[in-house]
C-alpha cells in the first residue's frame, strides 16, 4: 500500500506535539509494510535544516519538501479582511508548492493521501485533480476552537474583537472542508463530538497520539524530589498564557511551601520575560536536549492550560514517563484519565496549591499516580495498536 501524508511542518526531530503525532503515525505503518511519501511544508517559524536530519524512519521514506514564509504581516492581514478566506489557513498556501505537489502527483499513483491537520488543506484541490486516491483528514485540534477560547480571555477589545472575527472565519473553512475527505480522524472522542455537531456526515474515526513505549524508560534513582516542572513549547500561546497565570496567581503560594522545593520550566522559544522570574528556587532551562531524560529527573508535571484543544502530547508522554500530573481539565481534556487514580485536575489556584501541597507531603501518592498513568497509556496509546487499526481503515477504504 503506498500512502502520501501531507504536513504543515516538518516532523523531524519529533520533540514537540504535531511532530510526534506525525512521526509515530509514520513510523508505525512504516513497521506494517506501508510505502510512505511525506510532503512537507518548512515554514520559518519551525524551520529544519533537512540535510542534517539522521533519523532511520526518515531514511525509509521518499520525502519531499517546500520552505514556506507564512509569518503573519500587517498587509496581508488587511487584504485578507477583504476577502472570504481564513487568513490562518490561507497563510500555507503557495502556488510553487502547489506545483511541486502536483509533480508528486503525476509521478506515482497512490492509495491514500491523508492530510495531517488543517492548514494542509487548501491543497486538497490540487490532490483531487490529480489523483484517484482516498484522502483522509486528520483533525489534531479543532482549530476554531483554539481561537474561540483564545478571544475569550483576551481583555484588549480590539485584539479580542480580531481574534473573533479570526475564529469565525476559521470555523466557517474547517466546517466547510470536513465532508470533502473520504474519511475523518479525529485526535480524541471530544474532538470527534465537536465534528459531528458542527456537520460533519464522513466517516468518522478516533485515532488518539500513539507512543513506542521503548522510548519512555524510567529510572527512579535519577528523580529529585520534591521538584516540579513545566514542558511545552512556549511560542504556542495557551502555554505561554497558562503558564504566567500559574507563576503570578500560584507559584508566589507554593514557594513558600518548602526551602528545597524546586520548579523547572524548559521548552522551545522560551520567551525572555520568563527568565526574570529566575530564583532560587525555580529555574528557566528554556530549550532542553533529550526531553525525555528531563522528564526522568524529575518528579511532578504542572500543565496549567486555559485554552486549546485537541490532546496535549506532553501529558501523554509524561504519564509514560510515571509523573504524578496536575493539569487543568482543559489540559487533559481528550486522555482518558480519572482524577485522583492517575492524574490530579487541578482547575484553581486553590485546587493546583491544595494538589501539589498533596503530593510534597506524601510522596508515596505521586508516585501510586504515576504508576497508574503509565498502565492507563499503555491502554490506550500503544503504536502497534493503533497502527494496526489505521491499516485496516485504509484497507476498508480502498476496498470500496
Amino acid at each position: 500500500m503506498k500512502v502520501l501524508i501531507l504536513t504543515n511542518r516538518v516532523p523531524f526531530p519529533p520533540n514537540s506535539g504535531y511532530p510526534i503525532v506525525v512521526y509515530n503515525t509514520i513510523k508505525g505503518l512504516l513497521k506494517l509494510g506501508v510505502e510512505i511519501t511525506l510532503f512537507s511544508l518548512n515554514t520559518n517559524k519551525h524551520r529544519v535544516d533537512t540535510d542534517d536530519i539522521y533519523d532511520p524512519v526518515f531514511e525509509q521514506i521518499n520525502f519531499h519538501v517546500f520552505h514556506l514564509d507564512t509569518e503573519v504581516n500587517v498587509w496581508g492581514a488587511l487584504n485578507n479582511l477583504f476577502s472570504d478566506q481564513s487568513y490562518n489557513v490561507s497563510r500555507y498556501f503557495d502556488e510553487d508548492a502547489a506545483r511541486l505537489l502536483e509533480d508528486i502527483l503525476r509521478e506515482d499513483e497512490f492509495d491514500i493521501i491523508q492530510f495531517e491537520g488543517l492548514f494542509v488543506v487548501p491543497y486538497l484541490d490540487i490532490v483531487k485533480a490529480n489523483s484517484r486516491a482516498k484522502v483522509i483528514y486528520r483533525a489534531h485540534n479543532i482549530e476554531f476552537e483554539v481561537w474561540e477560547r483564545i478571544a475569550r480571555i483576551e481583555r484588549f477589545t480590539p485584539r479580542r474583537r480580531y481574534l473573533e472575527f479570526l475564529a469565525r472565519r476559521l470555523k466557517h473553512y474547517e466546517t466547510e472542508q470536513a465532508n470533502r475527505f473520504h474519511q475523518v480522524f479525529a485526535i480524541s472522542e471530544q474532538d470527534r463530538q465537536s465534528i459531528v455537531r458542527f456537520g460533519c456526515e464522513t466517516a468518522l474515526e478516533v485515532f488518539p497520539v500513539a507512543l513506542d513505549f521503548e522510548k519512555y524508560i524510567t529510572d527512579q534513582s535519577k528523580t529529585s524530589f520534591p521538584t516540579l516542572f513545566h514542558l511545552g513549547a512556549m511560542d504556542w500561546r495557551p502555554n505561554k498564557e497558562g503558564l504566567e497565570w500559574f507563576l503570578e496567581e500560584i507559584w508566589p503560594d507554593i514557594e513558600t511551601l518548602n526551602s528545597e522545593l524546586r520548579f523547572y520550566i524548559a521548552g522551545k522559544n522560551m520567551q525572555r520575560q520568563f527568565f526574570e522570574y529566575d530564583s532560587d528556587n525555580l529555574v528557566v532551562e528554556g530549550e532542553v536536549f533529550d526531553a525525555v531524560e528531563f522528564m526522568n529527573s524529575k518528579a511532578i508535571m504542572i500543565v496549567p492550560l486555559l485554552s486549546g484543544s485537541g490532546m496535549r502530547v506532553k501529558i501523554i508522554e509524561g504519564m509514560a514517563m510515571r509523573k504524578c500530573i496536575i493539569a487543568t481539565s482543559m489540559a487533559a481534556e481528550g486522555i482518558r484519565c480519572q482524577h485522583g487514580k492517575d492524574i490530579l485536575i487541578a482547575d484553581t489556584a486553590d485546587e493546583f496549591y491544595r494538589a501539589i501541597l498533596q503530593c510534597v507531603t506524601n510522596p508515596t501518592q505521586w508516585q501510586e499516580i504515576g504508576e497508574n498513568a503509565r498502565k492507563t497509556v499503555e491502554r490506550d496509546h500503544d503504536i502497534n495498536t493503533i497502527s494496526q487499526r489505521m491499516l485496516k481503515v485504509y484497507e476498508k477504504l480502498i476496498s470500496v
